[in-house]
């Protein structure tokens, strides 16, 4: 294990210097190595693994000349850490590009990422938190005939994971065969004159091919062959519009029939609209979002689970939370059936008013709701969702089940010079059957708070304490947590904190202990702690991941440069 890891540090060592001998241009890029050691701990059911030590890395190179950009991605899995996709053990050369670009075009050749509008067609980016890469191999064209407006063409295969040849050798698999057209009209620009009203008009095509395979279906104790089709297309049209302190933007997406695991083979087509209204003025911000998704899972193949090869992107209109318990229930997008509204409010007090005070006060208060589409069978005797039928119909004057329901508010004070501190309080409703995917398991009613509190004793110390509680008689109970963490500017920080499950319904109470210190100087950062990490999930954006319990130590090393 020891003996692979050096193997990859030497062999991108020896390439950056490499690089970094060609000519003229300039030349960037960043590295990460995450490390987890394993053991057994019989009260979080952690368990240990046979390599002791487990480790995700990568490093990015990119050089810039004129016109010309090319990157690479050389990424190691030694092997993966837990909760991450196994299939990527092994390290190689996994992301790779040459692009030109010029006034009217923009060529790239190799690995990209790319998007059409909200992605509700297509989306490709990378996450190294929640182990997310769906880049696209191929070819991406952009075209701007005249100012106003802008052209995109793709065609490639998605990225789905490592693999290791007869040989050996790990490489990047790819699969599936996506295309698609996107056109950006901006009449403002294309009239060249300042008007008080924005408008920016949007339409997008995503065809994906996928050779017909093999699905029965049995009725009548007869076996009737599913006739699957080899494309599938998804169109899109969006509107953005602008008025002094408001603006607003919609769009709608429509998908061919796409019989698949997710749906569970049916015909029906895709539906999906995504809407939000915006009121910003000096000190006030308001946001207020829609989202509607039917049967729009859209991915390279049908079989396709969890977060493999998906071509396009759900939004998520809830709030991403960065305390730890706000954030333990997080919403996980549902691709075949969800309705929803989000509002936010912002406002800032200003200073040396009464909620101001001497520095100002920021308050933000947000709610979220979503729900399951009301179905309806599309025959008595049919049940919903039925292998190889139009699946059912959708009663748009009802809501089916309540998936998820947040509504928090957060203050932020400075109260002197020395002392500042975050207050939040969330009340959450979590669907557990649903989106966990365990029926049967109750609903989660819970209450959270935080409070996050920093000292600054001058220029360089400052002591940061952070005190959460969620309140909950479901699932796992009530946790109460600390955090108190030092910084010593601009070099080093310490920090210990404690999660305590300390009313747990199956009497597994636990202490959830962690320490890490660590060191950063300029754009490197090397931290190192040990603890008990605990089981749940984490979600960016509506994707997510298993976070499975460990017991052990931890490092990451991260650059820029």
């Amino acid at each position: 294990m020891i003996k692979k890891v050096f193997i990859f540090l030497i062999i991108t060592s020896l390439y950056f210097n490499l690089i970094a001998q060609v000519p003229g241009g300039s030349i960037n890029g960043n590295f990460q190595i995450i490390g987890q050691t394993y053991k057994d701990d019989t009260l979080i059911n952690a368990s240990k693994v046979p390599e002791y030590l487990r480790l995700n890395s990568y490093a990015n190179v990119y050089y810039r000349n004129k016109n010309f950009t090319a990157g690479i991605r050389y990424e190691g899995y030694l092997n993966t850490l837990k909760g991450y996709n196994p299939k990527n053990d092994g390290f190689g050369i996994s992301y790779y590009f040459l692009e030109y670009q010029n006034k009217k075009f923009d060529f790239t050749f190799g690995n990209f990422y790319e998007q059409f509008g909200n992605g509700l067609i297509l989306r490709t980016y990378e996450d190294k938190n929640i182990g997310y890469d769906n880049a696209i191999n191929g070819v991406d064209i952009k075209f701007y005939p005249v100012k106003g407006i802008y052209l995109k063409g793709i065609i490639g295969r998605e990225r789905l994971s490592f693999s290791k040849n007869t040989y050996g050798y790990s490489h990047t698999v790819f699969k599936g065969l996506v295309r698609g057209m996107d056109i950006e009209i901006s009449p403002n620009e294309l009239i060249n004159k300042n008007i008080s009203t924005n408008w920016l008009l949007g339409f997008g095509m995503v065809s994906k091919y996928q050779p017909q395979q093999q699905e029965y279906i049995t009725v009548n104790d007869t076996t009737l062959k599913l006739g699957l089709p080899n494309n599938v297309s998804a169109f899109s049209a969006r509107i953005n519009f602008g008025y002094k302190d408001v603006s607003f933007s919609t769009e709608y997406a429509y998908k061919i029939p796409d019989p698949s695991a997710d749906n569970g083979y049916i015909y029906r087509p895709g539906h999906a609209v995504f809407s939000n209204i915006t009121y910003a003025r000096k000190g006030l911000g308001i946001l207020f979002s829609t989202i509607f998704i039917d049967n729009f899972s859209f991915r390279a193949d049908r079989n396709a689970a969890l977060n493999d090869l998906n071509i396009n992107y759900i939004p998520d209109i809830t709030r991403n939370h960065t305390y730890s318990f706000a954030a333990m229930y997080p919403y996980v997008s549902q691709n075949i059936s969800e309705a929803g509204i989000a509002i936010e409010i912002t406002k800032k007090f200003l200073r040396h008013t009464f909620l101001g005070g001497k520095y100002g006060t920021n308050l933000s208060v947000n709610y979220s709701r979503m729900h399951d589409l009301y179905k309806i069978p599309i025959k008595a005797d049919i049940p919903i969702g039925a292998k190889g039928t139009y699946g059912y119909f959708i009663d748009t004057r009802k809501l089916g089940a309540l998936l998820y329901q947040d509504f928090n508010i957060q203050v932020d004070k400075k109260v002197s010079k020395h002392f500042k501190f975050i207050f939040l309080y969330q009340n959450l409703f979590f669907n557990y059957a649903v989106l966990r995917g365990k029926p049967g398991h109750q609903n989660v009613y819970a209450n959270t708070v935080a409070l996050d509190m920093t000292y600054k004793f001058n220029y360089k110390h400052s002591l940061r304490t952070e005190l959460q509680t969620l309140q909950s008689k479901q699932d796992m109970g009530s946790w109460v947590m600390g955090l108190i963490e030092y910084t010593i500017a601009p070099h080093w920080f310490f920090t210990l904190s404690d999660e305590y499950n300390y009313s747990n319904p199956s009497s597994n109470e636990a202490h959830y202990y962690n320490g890490a210190f660590g060191y950063k100087f300029n754009s490197t950062r090397i931290q190192l702690g040990y603890g008990r990490q605990r089981e749940g999930i984490i979600c960016i954006g509506g994707v997510c991941r298993e976070v499975p319990a460990a017991n052990g130590f931890n490092f990451v090393i991260s650059s820029t440069f």
